[in-house]
């Protein structure tokens, strides 16, 4: 996978400040506030910054936390996952493999069949209707 490589200011240039903010700074919406908590429609989501594939509405579920939850990634390679120290607390760092940016976190108190919960980002994702 090739990696995309932008200036920040060109980042800043194609992102609103709020999706910079949390796509290339590691910022978090307040819950319950995101485009997508609560979407129940079929399609899949992208990276916000450079359009990957990350998940699909048929692996997304109501975890009740108002974030978009996942139980697992549409790819396994897409995401790749690191250790955040960040806020006094241990977590585990979601991030976009192809461009670096921050989606979210990945909990270990999903449902099955995966046991993960993804709470991701709206302002990381660009959702794509389905042609259903």
């Amino acid at each position: 996978m090739d990696k995309v490589q932008k200036s920040e200011e060109q980042w800043k240039s194609e992102l609103s400040p709020e999706e910079y903010q949390v796509a290339r700074e590691g910022g978090t919406e307040r819950a319950f506030t995101g485009r997508y908590w609560d979407n129940k429609k079929p399609g899949a989501y992208q990276c916000v910054c450079c359009g990957a594939p990350l998940f699909r509405s048929q692996e997304k579920y109501d975890s009740g936390s108002g974030w978009p939850s996942f139980w697992e990634p549409t790819e396994e390679n897409n995401v790749e996952a690191k250790e955040d120290r960040s806020h006094g607390m241990v977590r585990t760092e979601v991030l976009c493999k192809k461009c670096n940016a921050h989606l979210g976190h990945v909990f270990p108190d999903g449902p099955p069949p995966t046991g993960l919960r993804y709470c991701i980002n709206s302002l990381s994702l660009r959702f794509v209707p389905s042609e259903e």
